[in-house]
């Protein structure tokens, strides 16, 4: 069978679609282009309304290519999946199979059994109260481009309930991963050649805390897998403040592989607003933080997401967000206008903030760390750095090949180099000649390694 997925969201979801991949390559089928392909999968989003429109859309459009073979037919995962469940059967009559974020562990059997059936409909939708261990597929030999980078899920849902956020009704409950199994994992993609490893979960710090863990912290997974000889970068995704230990900040100053960045979430600058989104910190407890990380890591990179127009937001509320912005001075973020998601406290909160008013903060907002971001990048000219090569730049001219790659701190770095090919995966020596608007510009000083 020949296979077509298409990816919206975190990066959790990326990872969700890579093992699907793996998983049933590892069966025979084979991964193709749109118009080659006898299965759609479609991994959803739908932490806002906007990525979970495009779903429809997206189902919509490839109809077109169902209708030629009436063998040929769609599965839909992710957070929508679960969400609208069953429900997609009766829209999208070619959908065949929906799985939520528990179900996936079961999707490569589900796919195999309608491929051979007789239009059978399946659903993955129940939650599990612990993590199931997926199968491990062979990992893809380390020479492809980019495959020296690799993702590691430590857990699954999210505990929070913040009260604009549908994560724990799509995701569920928080469940971790045996710490056992995690370093396991990681050590046989170091093996395997992998360099960097992002450990990714929906709120990473409270790792084994939930029923299932085994008592073992973030911080002590995250010292184990930073001592895995042969790994040079670890990161992780995503913290959230309320639960960050001591231990984990400590860990920027005393581990060199750990990379100097961290993406924060702050949401609202506003005391009130922050009580109101349930985030169960305060500015102060957030500030203390981030010089807490700045002390132990001072080339620490931050960045975070916000929300503008969360219902009672005030323009008072909104200055203390700008204030936040500029006083951490974030590298970049993700900022979005509150939107409604079904089912979420949230909904019901008053006074809605009028939706041009959010706009026009929202714009205000982006201006403002678009000058922060300049600011961040020109300070890093002359700097002496290693760029960790992924692939081609899109930025070609002379004679030279430019090659893109980031910096510890996961910055874009463009770098000019007599080789045309086979550079993806190594690392090279370079120093930061200058800053583009959102990326950088470097010359090699250095032989690659």
């Amino acid at each position: 069978m020949k296979f077509h997925i298409t990816t919206f969201g975190c990066q959790m979801n990326v990872h969700d679609s890579d093992w699907l991949a793996r998983a049933l390559e590892s069966r025979g089928w084979q991964a193709a282009s749109e118009d080659e392909a006898q299965v759609y999968i479609v991994n959803t989003c739908s932490v806002r309304d906007k990525p979970e429109q495009k779903v429809y859309s997206e189902l919509g459009r490839i109809g077109a290519h169902l209708e030629r073979d009436e063998n040929v037919f769609a599965a839909v995962g992710g957070c929508v999946a679960q969400q609208v469940g069953r429900g997609f059967f009766e829209r999208f009559p070619h959908v065949r199979l929906v799985f939520g974020s528990d179900g996936i562990a079961g999707a490569p059997n589900a796919l195999e059994r309608i491929a051979g059936g007789d239009g059978e409909r399946i659903a993955l939708l129940d939650f599990i109260s612990v993590y199931e261990e997926r199968e491990r597929p062979e990992e893809r030999t380390v020479s492809l481009p980019g495959s020296r980078q690799a993702f590691v899920n430590i857990m699954q849902g999210c505990d929070n309930f913040c009260a604009y956020c549908i994560v724990p009704y799509t995701r569920g409950r928080q469940k971790s991963r045996n710490p056992d199994a995690v370093v396991d994992e990681c050590r046989a993609l170091v093996e395997a050649g992998v360099r960097e490893i992002t450990l990714l979960g929906q709120n990473v710090n409270s790792f084994g805390m939930d029923k299932g863990g085994t008592g073992d912290s973030f911080a002590d997974l995250l010292f184990r897998v930073a001592a895995i000889d042969g790994l040079d970068r670890l990161r992780f995704t995503t913290s959230h403040p309320k639960d960050i230990a001591p231990e984990v900040i400590r860990a920027f100053g005393e581990l060199e592989n750990i990379c100097p960045s961290l993406h924060l979430p702050l949401q609202s600058g506003s005391d009130a607003v922050l009580k109101a989104m349930r985030r169960k910190y305060t500015r102060g407890r957030y500030l203390d933080i981030v010089d807490g990380l700045k002390a132990a890591r001072p080339d620490i990179s931050l960045t975070t997401d916000l929300i503008v127009g969360f219902p009672g937001e005030t323009e008072a509320d909104f200055q203390g967000t700008l204030e936040m912005v500029e006083r951490v001075g974030y590298e970049s973020s993700f900022s979005f206008k509150y939107s409604d998601r079904p089912g979420v406290a949230a909904v019901n909160m008053e006074p809605k903030v009028d939706p041009q008013e959010a706009s026009e903060r929202l714009m205000r907002l982006q201006t403002l760390q678009n000058s922060i971001t300049r600011k961040c990048l020109k300070n890093l000219e002359g700097v002496h750095s290693v760029a960790f090569i992924e692939g081609l730049s899109r930025m070609q001219d002379g004679e030279a090949t430019w090659w893109k790659g980031r910096d510890p701190a996961g910055r874009i770095i463009n770098v000019a180099m007599e080789q045309s090919e086979g550079l993806e995966g190594f690392m090279v020596p370079v120093t930061v000649v200058e800053a583009k608007k959102h990326s950088l510009v470097g010359q090699r000083n250095g032989e690659p390694w």
